[in-house]
């Protein structure tokens, strides 16, 4: 017996080793084929890049420039690539819809069929057989905003960047971004078709700032809307509107590092009306699902939202598609306007470098007057011939007449004009001629330095300075946000990982009493029913400015 033993051991021992050979074969193999598709991405991106250029040489309709378009960069930093100024784009136009219904099109969050060659194709026939509107432009001479004079000219708008210094110092520079390698594969491939907002990630995918930072960054531009409260022209201001929305999208296409999800009960406030002339601010309202209530006031308009979304990773991306409502009031005309934000997608989250694209369809409605613009959001592919991160809009009055048309691109700029003259070419074509194509949004780049500090702007640099006088529960008092920031990635960890855990046994404590998540209110905002969209709102209820003026925080809750 002993020795039928001994035998039964070293078979498993000389069955052990051979196994432990083809498992370390196996491991070779994986990185050896890892490799491989790291090859194959970048000579696919490179590959890409020469199509563009051979079918831009074939568009006679297009006439080239030396105007640099920076979103490449997103893809590869092998070489700069030069798009052509478009004299005329298609627009598809779609039959006017309900204003009470006031949905966005966009991307469906379980789509699986992304980047699928015959779902493209499907997609591609559906455009084809919707009107299209054929926009052409006058081509003048001249340069405007240091455009080369091979482009048309554009008028542009004087006020799309900062014009007043604020009386405080601002900081310019936060402590650059650590060099530590964690594999992102190695946290998520136990969460396909889960909700990443339920699944902790460590601060190495993260940047140092909150959602409710991030949200309030969308102000970055917030000269177009003042610059929309200075007309009277309800289509132009819907243009400079529409502008706006787009101008949020603008940091993405650097900015692939994840905020923080705030705490429940977490605020940020953002008082800068001594030199922007705005001041916004934004609580955590709810936990699951996660959501934000935000309020701005600013020189003649009101902004407010309520920002929650759907997440779900696919195995080839990551799809977030929000889901709430933005509102924004201007006071010289009345004028009430929603929309709801488009998808974004995170490509790459297995093997290359990662970049995000934005794609779908934005229905920005002006309540007061049923007018509308509808923007198009174009998913990037390898073969189109159109400009990357390409954006079209047109807007049309209550009677879906076309009257102002959009261009651009979400990583660049904006133009609009109006529609001087319109002509049917077929039934599914229809001619529009605007002259006086201006400048409605223009990206202000950061300083190059900035890369190496999370690809923050100017005012994303600014947002997470030390405040005197804020709220306990602002994110500038988080913890394990302020020691990333400083670099201290191991610390913000085990601090990431304790201030969770204080939050959870917070919710126990509050379930066992009788009141669960459901039943938190915010400390200042109030929940209202909206008959314009038909959905919850939270309202701001201007009780923080005045708790701030007498720095009584009664009512705020440890979080921290």
């Amino acid at each position: 017996m002993l020795n039928a033993c001994q035998e039964l051991v070293q078979l498993i021992q000389k069955q052990g080793r051979k196994w432990q050979k083809a498992i370390q074969f196996e491991r070779d193999a994986r990185i050896r084929m890892e490799r491989m598709c790291e090859e194959v991405a970048s000579q696919s991106a490179k590959l890409e890049k020469r199509m563009h250029r051979a079918s831009r040489k074939d568009q006679s309709a297009i006439k080239t420039s030396d105007i640099r378009n920076t979103n490449e960069d997103s893809l590869s930093s092998d070489s700069d690539e030069f798009h052509d100024a478009e004299s005329a784009f298609r627009i598809p136009l779609q039959q006017h819809t309900s204003n009470d219904d006031n949905k966005s099109n966009i991307v469906d969050d379980d789509v699986s069929s992304y980047g699928d060659d015959d779902d493209e194709s499907e997609s591609e026939e559906r455009e084809e057989n919707l009107p299209v509107v054929i926009v052409k432009r006058s081509k003048n001479t001249g340069t405007a905003n240091n455009i080369p004079s091979t482009t048309p000219t554009v008028k542009t708008t004087n006020n799309v960047q900062r014009t007043t210094t604020s009386k405080r110092k601002r900081r310019d520079r936060i402590p650059e971004r650590p060099n530590y390698s964690i594999n992102l594969w190695s946290i998520i491939k136990n969460c396909v078709g889960k909700d990443l907002s339920k699944i902790p990630i460590p601060v190495n995918f993260s940047e140092p700032l909150s959602m409710l930072q991030r949200i309030t960054e969308e102000l970055e531009y917030s000269s177009v809307l003042d610059a929309a409260a200075k007309t009277n022209n309800n289509w132009e201001q819907l243009a400079y509107v529409a502008a706006f929305t787009v101008s949020s999208y603008s940091t993405t296409a650097t900015r692939i590092n994840k905020p923080f999800n705030p705490l429940l009960g977490e605020t940020f406030e953002c008082d800068r009306t001594d030199d922007l002339g705005w001041r916004s601010m934004a609580e955590q309202v709810s936990h699951h699902p996660p959501a934000v209530a935000t309020h701005s006031e600013g020189q003649g308009w009101t902004l407010y939202q309520e920002f929650t979304m759907g997440s779900k990773f696919r195995g080839q991306y990551l799809s977030i598609t929000p889901l709430g409502y933005s509102h924004l009031i201007f006071k010289n005309t009345g004028n009430h306007f929603t929309w709801k934000k488009v998808t974004t997608l995170v490509n790459n989250i297995i093997v290359g470098k990662l970049w995000i694209d934005n794609v779908g369809e934005m229905d920005i409605i002006n309540h007061t007057t049923k007018d509308t613009c509808k923007l198009k959001y174009f998913q990037y592919s390898y073969f189109s011939k159109d400009v990357p991160r390409k954006v079209t809009g047109v807007i049309t009055d209550s009677n879906s007449q076309a009257r102002w048309v959009l261009s651009g691109t979400w990583t660049e700029k904006i133009e609009g004009g109006p529609v001087e003259s319109t002509s049917d070419h077929n039934t599914h074509s229809h001619h529009m001629e605007t002259h006086n194509m201006k400048v409605l949004w223009q990206r202000k780049m950061p300083p190059a330095y900035m890369e190496k500090m999370y690809n923050f702007t100017e005012l994303a640099i600014e947002l997470n300075e030390d405040e005197p006088g804020v709220a306990p529960t602002d994110s500038r008092r988080r913890p394990d946000q302020r020691l990333m920031e400083e670099g201290r990635w191991d610390e913000a960890n085990q601090e990431k990982l304790r201030v969770e855990e204080k939050q959870r046994q917070t919710r126990k404590i509050r379930e066992v009493h009788g009141s669960g998540t459901d039943s938190y209110k915010p400390k200042w905002f109030i929940k209202q029913f909206d008959s314009m969209t038909n959905s919850d709102v939270h309202v701001f209820t201007n009780q923080y400015w005045e708790s701030k003026l007498k720095q009584d925080w009664s009512r705020c809750d440890d979080i921290f």
